[in-house]
């Protein structure tokens, strides 16, 4: 059992990099013989990872049988952009409502330290670090709600190209005043805990919504790039341009 869910964790994680990657071309089937040797995995897990990139819609199923990759509009993407702010901002919501643990707050508050850490001065930000402690912020975020449902919401949702919280920080030199838009990002985080631990559920889901929205300017600045750019940005070569 355990070296089956290995194989399908391995060819789940290769075959969505590259879907991301864009490593497929628009409209073809995509070939299970060819990617089970290209993964070097067998035809079963391979399977079980086309199935749940279907489900989460980087594939598509093609009448005639088989795969191919989903095509995406930049509407496609803002929407999801808007919708994980929604769920994230229905979980801050309910967390500010119902209360959360001083563990959890607790822990909150050591991975806000480490995104402070990581910001640094203008001349120096620990990318890396800011990514991990930025990804453990909105995973906690989502723990908060005491709901199993909105935590698989907004994992679902943020599986979506682009739409993740980092999604675009790896090519930071896109990103206009890209240090300041750090710091803005983090001064919400913490608005966000201090409403939550205010128990002030209305504030929070305002916040949250609004610092979801900071991904959609991204968005348009990478849009307007131009091509060069989608190889270098996991999932923007899905996005149909015409």
């Amino acid at each position: 059992m355990a070296d089956r869910t290995t194989q399908f964790e391995k060819a789940l994680i290769g075959l969505r990099t590259l879907v991301l990657r864009g490593a497929f071309e628009t409209n073809t089937r995509l070939s299970e013989v060819a990617l089970a040797e290209r993964l070097g995995i067998s035809r079963t897990p391979l399977r079980q990872a086309l199935d749940r990139l279907v489900d989460e819609g980087l594939l598509e199923r093609i009448e005639t049988g088989g795969t191919r990759v989903a095509r995406f509009t930049l509407d496609d993407i803002n929407d999801a952009i808007e919708l994980r702010g929604v769920v994230e901002g229905m979980g801050a919501r309910l967390a500010a409502e119902r209360g959360v643990s001083p563990g959890l707050l607790g822990e909150a508050e050591r991975v806000l330290d480490g995104i402070d850490n990581a910001i640094g001065t203008e001349g120096f930000i620990d990318l890396a670090a800011y990514v991990r402690q930025n990804a453990a912020f909105h995973a906690l975020l989502a723990r908060m709600a005491g709901s199993s449902i909105v935590q698989r919401e907004v994992e679902r949702v943020g599986r979506t190209p682009l739409a993740s919280p980092s999604s675009f920080l790896k090519e930071q030199e896109l990103i206009p005043d890209f240090h300041a838009s750090l710091v803005r990002a983090q001064w919400q985080h913490r608005a966000i805990l201090a409403a939550i631990r205010a128990r002030e559920g209305a504030r929070a889901e305002a916040l949250t919504r609004e610092h979801a929205r900071l991904a959609r300017e991204n968005l348009e600045h990478f849009a307007n790039a131009g091509p060069s750019i989608a190889t270098r940005v996991p999932g923007l070569s899905l996005v149909a341009t015409d």
